[in-house]
This record gives structure tokens, C-alpha cells and sequence, in this order.
């Protein structure tokens, strides 16, 4: 069994059930990031591992911690991988990718792979799949779908703290516009087009 391999039932093991980070979630993230690696020259294996192990630490989203979750994977990360074959140099390039990737952190990664992580993940909040996750979460948390006299934040700072459908104007339907990648910004832009539709019918329903 190769290292990738061993990684995944390590991941597969010690995940936490979190909605919105579960191991499908990560599985989708490694499928995003082999499509991006193509047209990119950065080392498969080393983002691919990043990818593995970038939510191996999470928090509900109403945890105060959630905005320290990537600092504390590339802590765990850091840990799993010394017992693995990768050198420092390595371990150095996957930890700064999972740091950076959030988009809390409101950071560009300064390597390809960490480019390629940061956008394989964002891929996965946009989409059918994103839409699934959204409101998944906001069950989760007992959230009010919308705000009742202003849904769509026509005149008011969305607050996905407290309403679920603000989620798609305080951060989903910006997605598009900070994709690092070639790939990424064209899928990302596929996506997001699904994401208006939905909220296009959801205006005529409510």
C-alpha cells in the first residue's frame, strides 16, 4: 500500500463528522485537485497529501475556533507526516498550503500547490455540491434559512451567522473572482452560474 493510501485511512480514522468537512468532503477536494494538477506544474503527490490532510482538524462553523482550524490541521498535518517518507522541504510546502487555504485566512498562497489546494477547496462551496453544504450547515446550527424581510441582502451586510441563504452573498458568489488557477477560474465561473440560477428560483418561491 502506497503512502497516499495509508494517509486516506489515517484521514478516513480520525476526521471529525462535520457537515460541511466530512471525509466526502475530502474526497471531493482530492478529485478537484488532480483535475487542476494537470494543467499545472506542481507535484501531484505533495497536493494531493495537502489535500488529504487539510480539514484534519475542524470546528462548527459557530465555533469561535473555526477561524483557527487551518492552522491547527498544518499542526497535525506536520505531526502525521513525519512518519512518512517526506522530506523537510516537503512537509514544509503541504503545511503552508493547508494554512493558507482558508478563505478566513484571506490569504494567496505563495506555491503552486498551495494555489492548487486553496482552489480545489473553494471549488467544492460552489456548485450543486456547495448549495448541499450550505444548508447542510445551517441545519446543523438550527439557522433560520432567510431573513424574512430582506432575503437577499438587498440593504443590509449579509450575516451568515444568522441566516443561511446570507452564506451565498457573504462568500459564495465571490468564490469565482479569487480562483488562482486557469481551470479553477473556469469551473469556478460553471459553478457559480448553478448558485444564481438556485437563488433565482428562490426568489420566485418565497
Amino acid at each position: 500500500m502506497n503512502e497516499l493510501k495509508k494517509l486516506e485511512l489515517t484521514v478516513r480514522r480520525q476526521i471529525q463528522n462535520d457537515p460541511a468537512h466530512d471525509f466526502e468532503h475530502i474526497m471531493r477536494v482530492c478529485k478537484n485537485v488532480k483535475k487542476i494538477a494537470r494543467h499545472e506544474n506542481a507535484s501531484q503527490r505533495l497536493v494531493l497529501t495537502a489535500a488529504l490532510l487539510h480539514d484534519i482538524v475542524s470546528f462548527p462553523k459557530s465555533d469561535k475556533r473555526s477561524k483557527t482550524a487551518s492552522l491547527k490541521s498544518a499542526q497535525e498535518a506536520k505531526r502525521i507526516l513525519e512518519k512518512y517518507h517526506y522530506t523537510e522541504n516537503e512537509i514544509t510546502i503541504i503545511i503552508d498550503a493547508i494554512t493558507d487555504h482558508s478563505f478566513s485566512r484571506n490569504k494567496t498562497p505563495k506555491t503552486i500547490e498551495g494555489k492548487i489546494l486553496q482552489d480545489a477547496d473553494r471549488l467544492d462551496a460552489l456548485g450543486a455540491i456547495g448549495i448541499v453544504r450550505t444548508f447542510s450547515v445551517g441545519g446543523s446550527e438550527n439557522r433560520p434559512i432567510y431573513n424574512t424581510y430582506d432575503p437577499f441582502c438587498h440593504i443590509r451586510t449579509p450575516d451568515d451567522k444568522s441566516w443561511t441563504v446570507d452564506h451565498f452573498y457573504h462568500k459564495l458568489l465571490v468564490l469565482e473572482k479569487k480562483m488562482n488557477t486557469k481551470f479553477a477560474k473556469k469551473e469556478a465561473k460553471r459553478r457559480t452560474k448553478i448558485l444564481k440560477k438556485f437563488l433565482t428560483e428562490l426568489k420566485r418561491e418565497i
